[in-house]
């Protein structure tokens, strides 16, 4: 017998060593918490009883460390969702569950009595099992009501069961869901369906495959679930030492990092945060708040004006420059529409645009800002902070070209703005 079993009771523990693995893959054994080394030993083994061939080992002055290493290019299928199918059961459950979709058919409606005898007379006479009782049967007909595999009636004051009518034809959806099932967030879902098929479609491949959020399955299911109930609740965060109450509204998708966020109002402190679900460990839903319109009301207002998941310190920030952009470069001007977000863009004369919004935290706009370099003519903000950043990161730029980078001009609006002899910032790798 193995020392270990393959199957899982629970994802939240296995899903804390895999994020150990794939994210934290330079990290050592001793660095990981565990209760004790058989414990990481088997959780280890587990993972690589899964992803074995994904799996390497490192060796530095600290010892060994182990991680998961994926070249999304030359893989069909996200390989973490594996660990989603290794959960454990019993014997009776297993027993239980087909002699049930054999004995209920999408045509005909049993009883809980009815069931009860049959399974006795056409299914448990001939082993030497235990008769369920009817609370197993009972509990195991609700799970599978919930899960959609079971339709629930009344007749009379009985309640009646058959199988939900499937009318779906997979085949033509094979495509679609093998492209949904490597994107959507609830990406897990698909690759079940997936399993349904003899062969499944290989035809797509990804640059940027975002592999990580698969481990995040659970807990974005939840939150998605309260977020339609209108429902408060508890997160209990990666290294925090008590749960904190929220009432969530929104999820946030990063497409350049695959990173996903809860928008979620604190309810201890009375403000809107952000929480990273990979930094979510558990979620417990409550009952439905009141006031959720109202905070609703405050969230959309707030969420205008959202660069990324970062809100600043509560005021508007006014963020404002003009691009020189030849008529030829028509694609700057596409690009630029394409990723103002809140903002909005006008064209001042034929080569001359200007970009301007009202963002909750100006810094966020620096990254993308920086990447017109060579075509601004001018830029402000109302965060003086945020202009020196730029600017000191055009010092920067410019002291590895070996170039002046100008002097400190006064604009005609009043504002200062640092410009070359060209009145252009950053000419010098246009």
């Amino acid at each position: 017998l193995l020392a270990y079993n393959e199957l899982i009771k629970s994802f939240a523990k296995i899903r804390g060593y895999m994020r150990e693995f794939y994210v934290y893959g330079f990290r050592h054994r001793l660095d990981i918490d565990a209760k004790s080394v058989r414990s990481y030993d088997n959780e280890r083994r587990r993972v690589e009883s899964w992803l074995g061939e994904y799996m390497h080992f490192g060796q530095d002055e600290e010892g060994k460390r182990t991680y998961l290493s994926v070249d999304s290019r030359t893989i069909p299928h996200n390989p973490l969702y594996k660990a989603f199918k290794t959960k454990s059961f019993t014997d009776n459950d297993v027993m239980l569950h087909f002699y049930l979709m054999d004995l209920l058919s999408e045509e005909e409606s049993l009883t809980m009595n009815e069931i009860i005898v049959q399974l006795e007379e056409a299914y448990l006479c001939d082993f030497d099992v235990d008769i369920l009782d009817e609370s197993t049967i009972r509990k195991k007909l609700k799970e599978y009501e919930q899960l959609g595999l079971v339709e629930k009636k009344k007749r009379g004051r009985e309640s009646i069961y058959r199988k939900v009518r499937d009318d779906i034809d997979l085949d033509s959806w094979r495509d679609a869901i093998s492209f949904y099932s490597e994107t959507a967030p609830l990406g897990v879902i698909g690759s079940y369906l997936l399993d349904k098929y003899e062969n499944t479609s290989e035809f797509f491949r990804f640059k940027h495959h975002h592999l990580m959020k698969a481990l995040d399955s659970e807990i974005l299911y939840t939150l998605l679930d309260a977020i339609t109930r209108h429902a408060e609740l508890k997160l209990t965060m990666l290294k925090a030492k008590k749960s904190i109450p929220v009432i969530p509204f929104r999820i946030y998708i990063s497409t350049q990092y695959g990173r996903q966020h809860l928008l979620a109002w604190n309810v201890n402190v009375k403000q809107f945060r952000f929480y990273r679900l990979d930094r979510i460990l558990y979620v417990s839903i409550g009952s439905e708040k009141q006031n959720w319109n109202v905070l609703y009301d405050q969230m959309q207002d707030m969420a205008s004006h959202l660069w990324g998941v970062s809100l600043g310190e509560g005021k508007r920030e006014h963020v404002e420059f003009t691009l020189r952009i030849e008529p030829y470069a028509g694609y700057v001007v596409q690009r630029l529409e394409g990723e103002k977000r809140c903002g909005t863009v006008e064209q001042i004369d034929e080569d001359t645009w200007k970009f301007s919004a009202d963002v909750c935290d100006a810094f966020e706009m620096l990254p993308w800002v920086r990447t017109f370099t060579g075509r601004i003519i001018s830029f402000s903000c109302s965060n003086p902070e945020v202009e020196t950043r730029l600017w000191n990161d055009m010092e920067e730029m410019y002291a590895l070209y070996g170039v002046d980078c100008g002097k400190v001009s006064e604009t005609d609006t009043g504002k200062s703005g640092r410009t070359d002899e060209k009145g252009e910032i950053g000419d010098v790798v246009s």
